[in-house]
């Protein structure tokens, strides 16, 4: 591992001092004594770690590091709160050998608070320990002996043998088959036994609305957007030469879905059928359709769950194109077969198949290849096995041949546990594609040269070495401010960017809020966030919301009428169509309220330069300019 250095000036506090925890409070530690004992796997089934090497790492310098401007790049010096602190400053911190019975102890250590951090002495495990993300006071060390729990790490022969194996073992798992990362991609008339949409009542919606037949004129270019380059509507414009081509959506006599495009400019230019096969989204607020073209699947038209025809922007009615650009070449005005190289399997594909592959094909076609499981949804690669075409438990697991076949005892070290990694490795499982960055193929695919995506309990150093060419969005991905994301799927590079990632306190990770294998709240999320307990379980200092309101803005609206998401988690992200109007600006039009939540966890001001004397219809939607505010903020002063 190559060696991140950080300014000493920074870093150089001493741990026997105070350090302010969530509370406020301040506290004297006093020196002591500490042992434990370093175990795998369950409390029936485990193995004791030796020669690993138990680290306590001091939190001041941890809170630190969160104080500095994060630095989103390779070999960054501050964005892996304990392992940057660690490889800075590895002379200096306090360490201790574990036994062959995995027994540690320290003599004396100086009163303060630490992160416990296990560095394992061989790749068998993963570096981090369920103990590690919670800063310890002396006290707590001194108590009673810790047990600290390590992940267990995929050898490097292991292959995928698909979520069905999985289940077979882990039955009260089941239910992650509700999660929409397993209803991503689904199959036309074909429900895979690996996916429940009993969650989600909505979800084709859109589907059903093209299976009874739906037209679509596709009209109004504009060559300076991006993926909807059209105007996409039900009905013919009025300017009927505005229109370049039709797409009819009907279903055939076998029972499955297909369009035809018809070349409004040329009648003499012959119509094309085309079969649309797959699904692309629908849990969460749109849906796409996969359109096999040879040998190749392309996305075409989004539905917006929530859109609606009243509204004038085009990215917030019920359809809206998608790349229908790659369907008609507006120079020659004809017909046209979209780039292989723009196909799902290239483009798309690795975010969402278990254990992505990908192959280039004599003729030009892209590939892709997922793990083999006998309810997977669909054979892609026609060896006469289904394929898991959506994320499965080794997508956050690791593939899991050798896990399946060891013997109990082994089992824990041959599987990667999340809970039991730092946080920092845990979330980067879920930030490589909950970000923007792109991958070696040089598009939104965070994957490497070969090809494949970043096994789980990788550091985020090596993903952003090994498998990103540009390390996370673009400029025109984030609001004028540059630090809040525009563009959806970027909760993670948001996240990282927030205090939760980074400080002296507790260090948090996805899997904290959000249940991985499914809940009953929306999001997945562990408790429902229209009520303030879903904070103040860790916030115990905000539990009284009004004085915190009074304390933090001097507000006095009715704490029972909010909660702390609506100030703390504003949506400045769309991927459907939004949540509708908003409050209304002083020349009479509406802010909007997007759908996907800023993970930053800050409360945006109306000063921000991407709000304030910005138009309300391209302003970086505020708690302000929510329904919320109306109460006590006027946005006629924005």
């Amino acid at each position: 591992m190559m060696k991140k250095t950080i300014a000493g000036s920074l870093l150089a506090l001493v741990s026997v001092f105070l350090i302010y925890g969530c509370t406020g409070g301040v506290k004297t530690y006093p020196n002591t004594s500490f042992k434990g004992v370093v175990e795998d796997g369950s409390k029936e089934t485990f193995l004791k770690v030796a020669d690993a090497t138990v680290w306590l790492i001091p939190a001041t310098d941890v809170a630190a590091m969160g104080k500095t401007p994060i630095e989103i790049k390779k070999d960054s010096p501050n964005d892996e709160p304990l392992e940057d602190n660690l490889a800075a400053n590895r002379g200096r911190y306090l360490n201790a050998k574990t036994n062959a019975r995995g027994e540690f102890s320290f003599a004396d250590v100086p009163g303060g608070k630490y992160f416990v951090y296990v560095e394992p002495a061989t790749a068998k495990y993963l570096p981090g320990g369920d103990k590690s993300r919670k800063a310890l006071g002396t006290d707590e060390l001194g108590a009673a002996p810790m047990l600290i729990k390590v992940s267990g790490n995929v050898p490097p022969n292991a292959t995928y043998i698909g979520s069905t194996a999985c289940i077979e073992c882990h039955e009260d798992q089941k239910h992650f088959t509700k999660t929409a990362h397993r209803l991503g991609i689904t199959v036309i008339g074909k429900q895979s036994k690996l996916q429940d949409f009993s969650r989600f009542p909505e979800f084709n919606k859109g589907l059903d609305k093209l299976m009874a037949g739906t037209k679509f004129w596709f009209h109004g270019y504009d060559k300076t957007r991006g993926f909807d380059k059209y105007q996409i509507s039900t009905k013919a414009p009025a300017d009927a030469a505005s229109v370049s081509f039709t797409a009819t959506f009907y279903k055939d006599k076998d029972g499955s879905l297909k369009f035809r495009a018809e070349n409004a400019k040329d009648p003499n230019d012959p119509a094309r059928v085309y079969p649309v096969e797959m699904t692309y989204g629908g849990a969460v607020y749109k849906q796409r359709y996969l359109v096999r073209v040879g040998a190749n699947l392309f996305p075409f038209v989004q539905f917006n769950q929530n859109g609606d025809e009243s509204f004038a922007d085009r990215g917030r009615k019920p359809w809206r194109d998608y790349h229908a650009d790659w369907f008609f070449n507006e120079e020659t005005k004809k017909l046209a077969n979209p780039p292989q190289a723009k196909s799902f399997d290239k483009e798309c594909a690795s975010c969402h198949y278990n254990a992505y592959t990908l192959t280039k094909t004599a003729a030009g076609d892209y590939k892709a290849g997922a793990s083999n499981d006998r309810n997977g949804e669909l054979d892609i690669d026609g060896d006469g096995k289904p394929n898991e075409i959506n994320m499965g438990c080794e997508t956050c697991h690791g593939p899991g041949s050798v896990h399946d076949k060891a013997k109990e005892i082994d089992m824990p070290a041959t599987i990667v546990s999340p809970n039991k990694l730092a946080a920092e490795r845990s979330s980067a499982i879920c930030v490589q594609c909950h970000s923007r960055p792109q991958g070696n193929l040089k598009n939104d695919q965070p994957v490497n040269t070969a090809n494949k995506m970043m096994l789980p309990g990788t550091s985020r150093n090596t993903y952003l070495k090994d498998y990103t060419t540009r390390e996370d969005a673009a400029k025109g991905d984030y609001w004028a401010d540059g630090l809040h994301s525009k563009s959806h799927h970027q909760q993670g590079t948001d996240f990282i960017k927030s205090s939760k990632h980074r400080n002296g306190n507790q260090l948090v990770a996805c899997s904290d809020c959000h249940d991985t294998h499914d809940s009953k709240f929306p999001h997945q999320m562990k408790a429902d966030t229209n009520k303030a307990e879903s904070c103040t379980s860790c916030h115990k200092d905000s539990t009284d919301l009004k004085a915190h309101l009074a304390d933090k803005a001097k507000c006095t609206v009715d704490a029972a009428k909010i909660t702390c998401s609506d100030c703390h988690n504003t949506k400045t992200m769309q991927t459907g169509a939004g949540f509708g109007k908003g409050l209304t600006g002083k020349d009479g039009k509406n802010y909007w309220l997007n759908d996907i939540t800023s993970h930053i966890y800050d409360v945006p001001r109306k000063d921000n330069k991407g709000v304030k004397g910005v138009a309300p219809g391209a302003a970086m939607p505020i708690p302000y300019t929510k329904p919320c505010g109306a109460a006590c903020h006027d946005t006629k002063n924005l």
